[in-house]
C-alpha cells in the first residue's frame, strides 16, 4: 500500500472513531464536527478531526460585528518527510474565538489552546522541544446551506513551546476545514 493510500486509510480510521465517539453522548451537547486536511513545513501532511461546543453566548461588539465562541477537542495526524521522519498523532483542546459582520454566513475565528504529541521530533530537521506545545488557531469561512448546518473554511495553526523548551522551532499549518453544525 502505498503512502497516500496509508494515510487516507488512517485518516479515515480516526473520522470514524470520532463519528462514534460524538453518537455515543447525548445529541444536545455537541453542536459541531469538522475534519480538516493540509499541509505544513517540511513537506508535512496534515489531517484532523474535531468535535465543537457551542457557549450558546453572543456579543454585539458594533453596529456591524457580533461575537461568538466554542469549545473544540481535536484529534489530528502530521505526517512529515525527510531523514528520520515520524508520523505524529496530536490531540488538543482549545477555546475558540469567531467574528461574524451582521447576518453574513462570513466569519473570522482564532484560538489559543494546547496540544499534546506523541513525537516531540517531527524528522532529523525540525524539533519541537516537548510534546505538550501551544496552538495558535486564525482563520476565516463561510457557513452554507439551509440553517447555516455546514461550514467551509481556512485555517492557519501554528504549534509551538513558546520557548518553555529548547529548541522551539515550531510547525506551521495550512489547512482546509469542513465542518457539520448539528
Amino acid at each position: 500500500m502505498n503512502q497516500a493510500a496509508l494515510f487516507a486509510r488512517n485518516i479515515l480510521s480516526v473520522m470514524a472513531v470520532m463519528l462514534g465517539l460524538s453518537m455515543s453522548f447525548p445529541s444536545y451537547a455537541i453542536s459541531g464536527a469538522s475534519i480538516q486536511a493540509g499541509y505544513g513545513d517540511e513537506q508535512m501532511q496534515t489531517a484532523q478531526v474535531s468535535l465543537r461546543w457551542n457557549w450558546n453566548k453572543y456579543w454585539s461588539l458594533s453596529k456591524i460585528w457580533n461575537a461568538s465562541g466554542f469549545w473544540e477537542a481535536g484529534l489530528g495526524y502530521m505526517q512529515s518527510k525527510g531523514a528520520g521522519k515520524r508520523n505524529v498523532w496530536d490531540i488538543g483542546f482549545s477555546p475558540i474565538f469567531r467574528l461574524s459582520p451582521g447576518v453574513s454566513r462570513f466569519f473570522l475565528e482564532g484560538g489559543i489552546g494546547a496540544r499534546y504529541l506523541t513525537h516531540d521530533q517531527l524528522n532529523d530537521s525540525r524539533q519541537l522541544g516537548s510534546k505538550l506545545l501551544f496552538s495558535d488557531i486564525l482563520g476565516f469561512g463561510w457557513n452554507l446551506g439551509e440553517k447555516d448546518r455546514y461550514e467551509l473554511g481556512y485555517r492557519y495553526q501554528h504549534f509551538s513551546n513558546a520557548n518553555l523548551a529548547n529548541p522551539n522551532e515550531g510547525v506551521n499549518l495550512h489547512m482546509i476545514r469542513l465542518g457539520f453544525n448539528y
